[in-house]
């Protein structure tokens, strides 16, 4: 499968609020309909957080996961993988509750606490849709973003009980040596599937020398044969660095949770607009999407049968 790139789409994450794009979903149907198609352009892998229907604010509630999770998966057959990343503002419980409810074959596992600070955006908007979204940003700047390494233990050892596999998301070179200290200690089985995270202010930057030193860094710390890698980058930087990991040999994460954009100064219409234009770069490369089927093959993940919902 050496031509086959894995494509995950995030659809509507935490970070992003309604206000800054008419096109990010957040009520059940959008969110529904815009993973459904996400997934018809090429996605084999769909991470999906919640939002509460009326406000668009990220929830962690499992009942507002049973509105878009079955439906999803009635209607495509994509891997769904649901956040324990929640949002900076969420307690380790919240985080927890939908996985453990539903049991998914991936979750999101974040490698280390860091900033992650989205307040700058908050100075671009004039006209807000909902009256949580300002301060929601603002309150950035002051928030930790935990994920001690307790955090971490406890919830590999909640969930891979169920048979749930991980996306690693390391936001920098420290959580990919995180993650290697929990291979070591055997609580993390290869293959592993480490996400690496460009951009977030608070992370490593956006520079390409850093996607490089981040590849090298796993290929020392882990071997090239036991894990695969993806890469994600926020705003104007996702299609240029997605197109160089592609060239590395990684597979890739696009969907508006990352960039609200589809080229510079101009909105994504929608999640399948970018996995559209993530499909034709690899084309040009003689690159193709895997299918879901092909990602669960390489991932080592359960199977869509497994899951409770």
């Amino acid at each position: 499968m050496s031509n086959k790139v894995i494509i995950t789409c995030a659809v509507t994450g935490s970070a992003h609020t309604p206000s800054m794009s008419g096109a990010l979903p957040f009520t059940p149907s959008d969110i529904v309909e815009q993973a459904v198609e996400a997934a018809e352009a090429g996605a084999a892998i769909l991470h999906m957080h919640a939002r509460e229907p009326q406000t668009g604010r990220p929830t962690g509630d499992p009942a507002a996961y049973e509105l878009t999770l079955p439906l999803i998966k009635q209607r495509c057959d994509a891997v769904i993988n649901v956040t324990t990343g929640g949002s900076v503002t969420m307690a380790l419980d919240d985080r927890l509750a939908a996985a453990k409810a539903f049991k998914p074959e991936m979750c999101s596992l974040n490698m280390g606490s860091m900033n992650f600070c989205l307040a700058p955006v908050a100075d671009k908007i004039a006209d807000w849709k909902f009256g949580w979204e300002r301060d929601y940003l603002i309150g950035t700047a002051s928030a930790i973003f935990r994920n001690t390494f307790t955090d971490i233990q406890a919830i590999v050892e909640t969930l891979t009980p169920f048979g749930t596999r991980f996306e690693l998301e390391c936001y920098d070179i420290s959580h990919l040596y995180n993650l290697a200290y929990f291979v070591d200690r055997g609580v993390i089985k290869p293959p592993f599937f480490p996400q690496m995270i460009f951009g977030i202010l608070g992370g490593i930057g956006a520079d390409l020398g850093n996607l490089f030193f981040m590849k090298q860094t796993a290929d020392r710390l882990f071997g090239s044969k036991n894990y695969h890698w993806s890469c994600l980058a926020a705003g104007r930087f996702q299609m240029p660095f997605l197109t160089q990991a592609a060239l590395l040999g990684g597979n890739v994460r696009v969907g508006l949770e990352d960039s609200l954009f589809i080229e510079r100064g101009k909105l994504a219409a929608s999640n399948a607009e970018q996995v559209r234009k993530i499909v034709r770069i690899l084309a040009e490369m003689g690159k193709e999407p895997a299918t879901p089927a092909e990602a669960r093959e390489i991932l080592a993940l359960k199977g869509g049968d497994r899951v409770e919902f």
